[in-house]
């Protein structure tokens, strides 16, 4: 069933990036970074990237955060080395639309890989701002820098 499939792979999954967050820390050199907040939570995250003709060369991020949003920068990070601006807008719409969605009827665990680990946020309505908040923060940096152009 994709509920108890789907239910051990968020428990894996978000206690492996909590523990084991990839990318943490700021890059020694970055050319672009922005901090988020969620105030119901006081969950806090900061997103570094460097930038080089358009693509995100390095990206890195600090937080004091939950485990889910810890977690979610972490896959964030990184799915999103060496892509470019576009990818990373349809990433970040792929993972709204997989919290938002209602149903798993959707949700394809192979395909989907770690990412489908976020739909068990969804048991937690209150904590999906957590998971997107990393990703919300990555797009803030695009709008302030016009699609990270100096």
């Amino acid at each position: 069933m994709v509920n108890e499939e789907l239910h051990e792979l968020y428990q894996a999954v978000i206690l492996d990036h909590n523990k084991r967050p990839r990318n943490y820390g700021a890059p020694d050199v970055y050319t672009h970074s922005a901090e988020g907040y969620n105030p119901l939570c006081g969950d806090k995250v900061s997103v570094f990237v460097t930038l080089e003709d358009g693509r995100i060369e390095k990206i890195g991020f600090e937080s004091a955060a939950c485990a889910i949003c810890k977690a979610s920068a972490s896959m964030m990070t990184e799915a999103l080395s060496g892509e470019s601006m576009q990818a990373v807008e349809k990433t970040a719409d792929k993972i709204r639309n997989l919290l938002l969605s209602e149903t798993d009827a959707s949700i394809d665990l192979e395909s989907e890989g770690e990412w489908a680990a976020l739909a068990g946020v969804r048991k937690f309505p209150a904590r999906i701002k957590c998971a997107l908040l990393p990703w919300q923060t990555l797009l803030n940096i695009k709008r302030r820098t016009s699609n990270f152009e100096h």
